[in-house]
C-alpha cells in the first residue's frame, strides 16, 4: 500500500482520502457477512482480505499525515483486549458471559469517561442494527423487558396506535418507527439479529422474484404484463418447487 501511494505508484490510490474510501469499508464488511451466511469459506478468506485492505489503506493515509501507523493500530487493539479482559489477563473473576459484559461496559465507561450507558454507538449504523445496539446497552444496565411475551403486548399496542394515527400527518412515520423498534426488541429477546434477519428475507424475496421471472420467460410470457393473479400463480409455483427441493 505504501508503494501504491508513492509518487511512482497508482494514480487512483494516490488520489484517495479517508473520506473518498470510507464507503468501501462498509461494503467490504457486508461482503464478509454475505460469505459467512453462505458458509463459503474460500470466499470468506478473500473477503476478509478485502476488509483488511481497508484497514491498511486508512492506516497508510494516517501514517503519511504523521498521525499513526498500522503497527499502532495492532498494538492498540492488543492493549485494549488485555485491559477489557481482566478475568483472563488479570485477577478479576467472571464465570458467565453476562458477567463479562458487565465488566466490559464498566471498563469502557472508565476509558472514555462516558456520561451515558448508550454512548459510543455509531449513528451511521443501519437503522435496525443501531436500534438493537441501543437496546442491548440499555439492557446491560437493567433497563429491559423481563419477558418476550411482554414485548408482544407492547407490539399490539403500537400497531393499534399506528392504525389509529392520521394518515396525513408526520406522526404516522413515528408510529411506524415505534412498531419497528418494538420488533427489534422482540428479536433481541429471541436471540435474533434484526439486521441479518431482514437481509435474509430480502435475499429470499429476490431469489423467488427472479425465479418467477425465469418461469415466465420459459413459458414465453412477459412477466411485467401479467395481472396480479397471474403473477401470484408463478409465486406459488416457485414456493412449491422450494418445498420439493427442501424435501430432497
Amino acid at each position: 500500500m505504501a508503494k501504491l501511494r508513492s509518487p511512482r505508484g497508482c494514480p487512483w490510490d494516490r488520489e484517495q482520502t479517508h473520506d473518498s474510501i470510507k464507503r468501501h469499508l462498509v461494503e467490504e464488511a457486508f461482503e464478509v457477512i454475505d460469505a459467512l451466511e453462505k458458509q463459503d469459506f474460500d470466499e470468506l478468506k478473500e473477503e476478509l482480505g478485502d476488509l483488511l485492505l481497508q484497514v491498511v489503506f486508512h492506516s497508510q493515509l494516517a501514517a503519511e499525515a504523521g498521525r499513526f501507523t498500522i503497527d499502532d493500530v495492532v498494538d492498540g487493539i492488543v492493549v485494549k483486549l488485555k485491559r477489557r479482559h481482566p478475568h483472563v489477563f488479570g485477577g478479576v473473576e467472571a464465570k458467565t458471559s453476562g458477567e463479562v459484559l458487565v465488566h466490559w461496559e464498566r471498563i469502557k465507561a472508565g476509558e472514555k469517561d462516558r456520561r451515558s450507558a448508550l454512548a459510543g454507538i455509531p449513528e451511521v449504523l443501519p437503522a435496525l442494527a443501531y436500534s438493537q445496539k441501543l437496546q442491548e446497552k440499555a439492557a446491560r444496565v437493567g433497563f429491559d423487558w423481563a419477558l418476550a411475551e411482554d414485548i408482544l403486548d407492547k407490539l399490539s399496542e403500537e400497531i393499534a396506535e399506528f392504525i389509529a394515527a392520521d394518515r396525513q400527518t408526520p406522526a404516522l412515520e413515528e408510529e411506524f418507527g415505534d412498531i419497528l423498534f418494538t420488533l427489534v426488541n422482540l428479536a433481541r429477546h429471541l436471540k435474533i439479529d434484526s439486521e441479518l434477519a431482514l437481509r435474509r428475507v430480502g435475499k429470499k424475496f429476490k431469489n423467488r422474484f427472479e425465479a418467477m421471472e425465469d418461469l415466465a420467460r420459459d413459458a414465453g410470457v412477459d412477466f411485467a404484463g401479467l395481472d396480479l393473479d397471474e403473477k401470484e400463480q408463478f409465486w406459488q409455483r416457485v414456493k412449491e418447487k422450494e418445498a420439493i427441493d427442501d424435501d430432497h
